[in-house]
């Protein structure tokens, strides 16, 4: 973990392609105590060390299945791993043995990324390997706060240029979503979480990789507020907090790796492009 002085920001974005339904705007002002986060996502091999020693059964795996991108799954097997898709999204699969430990179904395995961030974990989930650690998970103005790199309503953790010098700095999608990654980032799923350099904070894989669960219930921010201090989201709702954006976003469907950016779940979903760090309070 890295430690954060926090102090005032600016959360938020006034950026025209900004999504206003998603509760980005307005730029309002944060004001957070000190705290401490993961410099890298959690990964596969820190999650393995969880399930080792308590012995924890994921969401995905009481329900028995998980959500996979249909690109992911070896064409040959589709026709019996699948057993649903998503309406209007259908490159979202239901597969049955879908699980962290195999993030494509049965025959997949995480031997090869096990520094790879954690997949298929829902927010009930990473609550349990966060009370393990001793931690928690991070507020939704936290992770901002530390995505931002102490830049000052910059795009990216790394300024307003996507891939400054020709240089990609995160792992997202490059072709015609979602028929065609062509992987021009040197990834077509998960990369190691050291794969792109970190932020002026020395935090890395914070927007790109995988999506990140925030402690918030998602609710549409109240400007009102003249300085917030240390928000914690809506009292209660139906689904939490999502931030980074993932190795799936693309500008023409999902520009949500912005810092900026947000979505939301329900509790026990998973997919293959869901993980998270943890945070500490100081």
């Amino acid at each position: 973990m890295i430690a954060l002085p926090g102090g005032e920001f600016l959360m938020g974005t006034d950026y025209e392609e900004a999504f206003a339904a998603d509760g980005e705007r307005p730029v309002r002002r944060v004001r957070l105590k000190p705290f401490a986060i993961d410099i890298y996502p959690v990964t596969n091999a820190d999650f393995a060390a969880f399930v080792q020693a308590t012995g924890y059964k994921t969401e995905a795996e009481v329900y028995g299945w998980s959500f996979v991108f249909w690109n992911h799954i070896p064409k040959k097997k589709r026709a019996a791993l699948v057993t649903d898709t998503v309406a209007g999204a259908e490159w979202w699969c239901q597969v049955p043995g879908a699980l962290w430990s195999a993030p494509e179904g049965p025959g997949s395995d995480v031997r090869k990324r096990s520094d790879h961030p954690v997949v298929h974990v829902a927010w009930n989930d990473a609550l349990a390997y966060c009370d393990w650690s001793g931690n928690r998970l991070p507020t939704e103005s936290e992770w901002e706060y530390a995505a931002r790199g102490g830049l000052v309503q910059k795009l990216y953790p790394w300024g307003d240029q996507l891939r400054p010098g020709g240089l990609h700095r995160c792992n997202i999608w490059q072709g015609k979503f979602p028929q065609e990654d062509t992987a021009e980032d040197g990834y077509a799923g998960t990369s190691p979480v050291t794969a792109y350099p970190p932020n002026d904070f020395g935090i890395y894989s914070i927007t790109g990789n995988a999506w990140e669960w925030c402690a918030d219930w998602f609710g549409i921010p109240d400007p009102a507020e003249e300085i917030a201090e240390d928000p914690q989201g809506a009292l209660t709702g139906k689904a939490r907090v999502m931030k980074g954006g993932s190795f799936l976003c693309h500008k023409s469907y999902c520009n949500r790796y912005r810092v900026a950016a947000r979505s939301s779940n329900t509790p026990d979903s998973s997919t293959s492009n869901l993980g998270f760090r943890c945070a500490r309070s100081l």
